[in-house]
């Protein structure tokens, strides 16, 4: 019952989908993830000392997994924690401006927490507009709190993503590593898992 309660109330906090811990990741189905380096991002140092975390890699090698084990990891040990994705998190900015609670929802929900996860960078385009919210965020958030940011893109795609706007997002990037731990993951994850359970035929090469 102590255990059920721990997770309802991570769960609560962290806004996660899902429960999830490295005892449930394999290694062996996501080439290049770095174990001792994740092991690190488990310790939380990088939130004592105010660092960043960036899980790149194709879509289903696990990066969303792992940002929520830390994540996981980061509520159990008492730190504020908040999970949102990429898209989710312009949706509820710009509902706090159309309400006009803009300020007091990004300076509680999402400058308040010392970890926050934003998943899925890349998978939908932002506007302008959207973009200079997100750099906001980094910018406020640069050496006063940790983010752990998962992309399917390469930083040099991530122009794409932000409008186009080359100059706001190397200004960006150069916020979020300068002090951060790249995690490049390649391989299938989510495919191996499907084929080694037989829901998906192997490739005859």
């Amino acid at each position: 019952m102590d255990v059920l309660n721990t997770l309802e109330r991570s769960n609560e906090i962290g806004m996660f989908p899902a429960i999830k811990t490295l005892d449930d990741y394999d290694y062996s189905f996501a080439a290049g993830a770095p174990r001792e380096a994740i092991d690190e991002l488990v310790t939380l140092r990088f939130i004592e000392r105010g660092e960043n975390a960036v899980l790149l890699g194709p879509s289903g090698v696990g990066k969303t997994h792992l940002a929520i084990a830390i994540g996981y990891a980061a509520t159990q040990a008492g730190i504020k924690t908040k999970f949102i994705t990429a898209a989710d998190l312009i949706l509820q900015l710009e509902a706090a401006r159309r309400q006009e609670r803009y300020d007091a929802v990004l300076r509680h929900n999402i400058l308040g927490p010392r970890l926050l996860i934003v998943d899925e960078i890349g998978y939908l385009p932002l506007s302008g507009d959207q973009a200079s919210h997100f750099f906001q965020i980094v910018a406020k958030r640069y050496e006063r709190g940790s983010m752990i940011l998962t992309s399917n893109l390469p930083f040099a795609q991530w122009d794409e993503t932000f409008g186009g706007n080359t100059t706001l997002t190397a200004a960006m990037l150069d916020r979020i590593l300068h002090h951060a731990h790249i995690i490049q993951i390649k391989g299938g994850y989510r495919l191996k898992q499907q084929r080694k359970a037989g829901h998906v035929p192997s490739s005859k090469r």
